[in-house]
This record gives C-alpha cells, sequence and structure tokens, in this order.
C-alpha cells in the first residue's frame, strides 16, 4: 500500500484543518489498521479499495469487540479519507460515500455533585493539585488545554485564562477569586521549583512537577482518578468540565455562553447539559412527591 498517500492526508490535516496532534495520531492509527487489513486481503494499491473492503473491516471489528464509539470513529476516518483522496482526483470512486455512520446510543456525561467537589478541595491538597482542580472545574478546561497553559495566558488582574482547543481555537474564559487565590499560590510554590531546579526564569509552562518538569495529561488523569476514590466514584478529568458546564446551566446560565466557554463550535454538543438538568430536576421532583 502506497504510504505517500497517508503521509500527504495526515500533512492536510495538520497544515490545513490545523487539528490537533492527538486527533492526527488517532487518524494516523485508523487508517493503517485499515490499509494493513486491505494488503492482507491482497489489495495493495488505494485506488483498488471497494466497498466491500470497507464493510469486511468493519465487520471485523464488531467481531474484535471495539466499542461503538470506535467503530465511529474509524468510519469517520475512513470517510475523511476517501473524499480527500477524491478531491484530489487520486482516484475516481470513493468506496465510502454511502458508508453510514454507527448509531451510539446517548449516554448522558457523569456529573459530580458541589457536595462533592467541595470534598475534594477542602482535603489535604497541595498549591499545584488544588489549581488543576480550581481550573478543570472553574474554568471548564479540557485536560489537553490545561497542560499546555503558559505563563503569560493567565492574567490574574483581569481574572481570564487564554487557552488553545481543538484545532488550536483561541477562547478567554474568566475565573473566579478562588482560581485567583489557588494560581497566586501556587505561582509562589512555581518559583521554588524554578529557584530548585536551576531553570532560569524563561520557563513558559505554567503547571511544573516538583523535578521542574511540565505536568503531564497521565499525571493530570492519575491524580483525579485517586481524587474519586476519595469520593468513591470513578471520575476523569473530562467530568470536572461536565459538572462546570451543568451546573452553569442549573442555576441559569444561557445556553449560548456555556457554548462560549466550553469552547464548542456546535450548540447541539452542549444542549447534552440541557439533558443532565432536566434529568436531576426529575430525580429531586419524584424524591419529593414519590
Amino acid at each position: 500500500m502506497d504510504i505517500q498517500f497517508l503521509s500527504e492526508y495526515l500533512e492536510f490535516l495538520e497544515v490545513e484543518k490545523g487539528l490537533s496532534v492527538n486527533t492526527i495520531d488517532a487518524y494516523r492509527n485508523d487508517l493503517t489498521s485499515f490499509f494493513d487489513f486491505c494488503q492482507n486481503r491482497g489489495v495493495c494499491a488505494v485506488d483498488k479499495i471497494e466497498r466491500t473492503d470497507l464493510n469486511s473491516f468493519i465487520i471485523k471489528l464488531r467481531e474484535d469487540k471495539y466499542t461503538p464509539s470506535s467503530v465511529m470513529r474509524k468510519v469517520a476516518s475512513l470517510r475523511g479519507f476517501f473524499k480527500w483522496f477524491c478531491a484530489n482526483e487520486y482516484g475516481t470512486k470513493n468506496p465510502a460515500q454511502t458508508l453510514e455512520q454507527p448509531k451510539l446510543p446517548k449516554r448522558l456525561p457523569k456529573v459530580m455533585t458541589i457536595e462533592e467537589l467541595n470534598s475534594i478541595l477542602n482535603s489535604d491538597l497541595t498549591p499545584l493539585n488544588k489549581l488543576i482542580v480550581e481550573l478543570l472545574y472553574g474554568c471548564g478546561l479540557r485536560v489537553s488545554e490545561l497542560v499546555n497553559l503558559k505563563l503569560n495566558n493567565i492574567d490574574i488582574n483581569q481574572k481570564y485564562i487564554q487557552c488553545y482547543g481543538k484545532g488550536s481555537k483561541e477562547r478567554i474564559v474568566p475565573f473566579g477569586k478562588k482560581a485567583k487565590d489557588a494560581i497566586n499560590k501556587y505561582l509562589k510554590i512555581r518559583d521554588v521549583i524554578i529557584l530548585q531546579n536551576k531553570l532560569g526564569n524563561n520557563l513558559k509552562w505554567l503547571l511544573l512537577k516538583d523535578n521542574g518538569k511540565k505536568v503531564s495529561r497521565q499525571d493530570v488523569y492519575n491524580f483525579i482518578r485517586k481524587q474519586g476514590e476519595k469520593i468513591h466514584k470513578h471520575i476523569s478529568p473530562h467530568t470536572l468540565r461536565h459538572s462546570f458546564a451543568t451546573h452553569l446551566l442549573e442555576n441559569g446560565a444561557d445556553l449560548r455562553v456555556v457554548q462560549e466557554l466550553l469552547g464548542h463550535s456546535d450548540v447541539a454538543t452542549t444542549q447534552l447539559y440541557t439533558h443532565i438538568t432536566k434529568k436531576r430536576l426529575k430525580e429531586v421532583y419524584f424524591a419529593i412527591n414519590g
């Protein structure tokens, strides 16, 4: 299989579409596994791939117990690639043109209560860990946005954060007094870390570990998972983002404002949280009225 097409397509996603490194890696893995599958079937050229090859690949994914969401993502990868392939006139037929996206059952995101969040915030957290919780929940940041924050992305006096979401899309997110206090306390610790590790004052990343290295996504996931154990709940960094959105809507925030704060390009994505608030409203009603 000619991997030159794959390289060109991934470059297109990076340069033209502005997709993140993680998203591009996912496309690479999806398409590579499909091309390997085709070669095992004796199909060694992209323009020789037929609709039957795609159907057989999807069937095999299901036989291998891939989740519906994983299959859906791989189908999206295939559709995107072949659309680009034909648009650039590398081939005359698009075998994925009428390939249907599998339907996913709607699952409401897990949400924490304010009591659970306060329980974590009032526990014995380091200044760094307290700031991580404040920024994930108080600002609704994605974990990738959090770990890539730079010192100059924060305006403490004006109380806002400049962050970059999916596709490097910039947005401004305000923060409150608690987050401001957490930032100020952490910055004092950060100065000590820089001094102890002889890092110099030009270090751009906001969040640093004690050894002076940048906090990673995995560091945040591990920390949040341990906090979930305190409240006997399985949570991830995204749970705090979901909770941020849900609590805003429950307290009367406008849907469009929440969309802007979350950095959603489509308001339909944000509308998912209105289903959560309705579900919780019903639970409260029936708890009171039987």
